[in-house]
């Protein structure tokens, strides 16, 4: 996770940095050579050479010497054979066809595509419509309470963000309905509000090319509790089991089963990083419509982890906190006596969208994706980095990718979680970086809603989108005592506040300390 990744050039499977030569140095004559003069052979002179194919002729000084660079390279059988013939004394002649420079014609620069949000749908503890989940934001309603799907009371943690009342009907099929997992079921559900918000009618969907749409929905979790009761059930027998216990289990399941619903033939897959998840989807899935892969992208995270075995694993890790007597209260970002996160569940999603492409069909536009930036702290399983490096980092080359100076920047809804720990790393690396700007104001969204794990990037990007769109910021509920250092001028109070946005920030930090950073603002 310790890569960078840029808007512009990306290799979506380790999240690595590729320059904007590197289509070029792929086709040039360094392959090339490679490929006709020292196939199945030691590599020729020229490949050891400053001219040949290098770690840093595709990634600059930051090569990947561990996959390129290095002089231990695998020699086949045959060779080997050759080789000793050689040194034995036997003469040995290899006829190898010299280096041929191929000349390319460069390609016009094209200008870049724009990505824009034309959709929402939320699952949260607190509504199941953006509208109405935003207006109980600003209100300051709590969706933290008892935990009532399961007995846990025995358990230290008795309390989450937990959705109460939720339904199907109209969204998903009653079959599928019942051998859902949750988590699958929020991202259908959330999915399909998002299409429905955008404006994708039948009549629409058919005017569609779904060979350039697609799907990125990710999980923390999974389906945890299709897993779990089929592992109960198979301390009877295997023949007891679910029969879908593995599909309805894995991350990228959701993403699949929606993607069929809807006959959306485009990039199809899902990300797992804990609680970054959401985040992660959302930059890849702008990343396929700026490369000009796809026009229409529905993205975000689900996560449903509050039954046993969840609840159980965090509370084993002492992350939770144990404020049973008083819910509401539990979840206080900042606040001194904060004592650890609070569970959440639900699912958001985004529908971004090219900006021609949105003009033509007359969508309605809420914002614009400006960009992002991943980082890794290197550090620690669970503290973050002292000096807050990772954060710093991200920030600073999200602002530089994105063309944004900091000072732009005004209203940032960040990770904070209720942990004593994170909070205030956090804080001061956004002083750091923002610290001089008189206009930024900084929330916490968590403190209603709790931690929705993999969903909480979308469902805290909805909620930047929104204050983007009403021209609010929510408040900061249970902030009554700062933590010593924390300025209150510099984060939202307990009331919502009115901001006139220029540039929003969506940060998410991972436990185990990936950073990622998006940049969105009215278009």
């Amino acid at each position: 996770m310790g890569s960078k990744a840029e808007k512009s050039v990306q290799c979506n499977a380790g999240g690595t940095e590729f320059p904007r030569s590197l289509i070029s140095s792929v086709c040039g004559s360094s392959i090339q050579g490679l490929m006709s003069s020292c196939l199945a052979f030691e590599p020729c002179a020229d490949y050891y050479s400053s001219k040949g194919l290098s770690s840093s002729d595709f990634f600059g000084d930051n090569g990947f010497a561990f996959l390129f660079g290095s002089r231990n390279v695998p020699v086949p059988r045959r060779q080997r054979r050759m080789n000793r013939a050689a040194h034995s004394g036997g003469a040995m002649a290899v006829a190898v066809q010299p280096t041929i420079e191929v000349a390319l014609k460069k390609k016009p620069p094209t200008k870049q595509r724009r990505v824009v949000v034309t959709g929402m749908g939320v699952e949260t503890p607190i509504g199941h419509d953006p509208d109405v989940f935003y207006n109980n934001l600003l209100e300051g309603v709590s969706g933290i309470s008892e935990i009532e799907a399961f007995d846990c009371a025995h358990y230290p943690t008795r309390i989450a963000g937990e959705i109460k009342s939720f339904s199907t009907d109209g969204w998903v099929a009653p079959k599928l309905s019942k051998r859902m997992d949750k988590f699958m079921l929020y991202m259908l559900t959330s999915g399909k509000k998002a299409l429905a918000d955008g404006g994708i009618t039948e009549d629409v969907m058919d005017e569609l090319d779904k060979t350039r749409c697609g799907v990125l929905i990710g999980s923390a979790m999974g389906g945890m509790k299709v897993f779990n009761d089929a592992i109960e059930a198979l301390r009877i027998s295997y023949k007891k089991m679910n029969p879908f216990c593995v599909p309805f289990a894995t991350t990228n399941m959701g993403s699949a089963m929606l993607a069929m619903d809807l006959g959306w033939m485009g990039p199809n897959y899902s990300i797992s990083t804990a609680c970054a998840t959401s985040n992660f989807c959302i930059l890849n899935a702008a990343n396929h419509i700026i490369r000009g892969e796809a026009d229409m992208m529905l993205c975000g995270g689900s996560d449903a982890a509050i039954i046993p075995i969840g609840l159980g694993g965090f509370v084993a890790c002492r992350a939770l906190s144990q404020r049973n007597s008083d819910p509401t209260k539990a979840s206080c970002p900042w606040d001194i006596s904060r004592d650890g996160f609070v569970m959440g569940e639900g699912a958001g999603v985004l529908l971004l969208e090219e900006l021609e492409h949105a003009k033509r069909r007359g969508a309605n536009i809420y914002a614009e994706f400006l960009g992002g930036s991943i980082t890794c702290d290197a550090y620690h399983m669970t503290e973050p980095h002292p000096e807050g490096t990772g954060i710093i980092l991200c920030i600073e080359k999200a602002l530089a990718q994105s063309g944004v100076s900091r000072e732009d920047v005004n209203y940032i809804n960040a990770h904070a979680t209720s942990t004593p720990a994170g909070d205030v790393k956090e804080y001061q690396a956004l002083v750091r970086c923002f610290g001089q700007n008189p206009e930024l104001r900084v929330n916490s969204t968590k403190s209603m809603i709790g931690h929705l794990l993999g969903a909480a990037g979308a469902v805290e990007a909805v909620a930047t989108v929104q204050a983007i769109r009403t021209g609010w910021a929510h408040p900061n509920i249970n902030l009554e005592n700062p933590d010593e250092g924390v300025d209150m001028n510099l984060l939202v109070g307990p009331k919502k506040e009115r901001l006139d946005i220029k540039v929003a920030l969506v940060k998410f930090v991972w436990v185990w300390w990936p950073q990622l950073i998006h940049l969105i603002c009215p278009l």
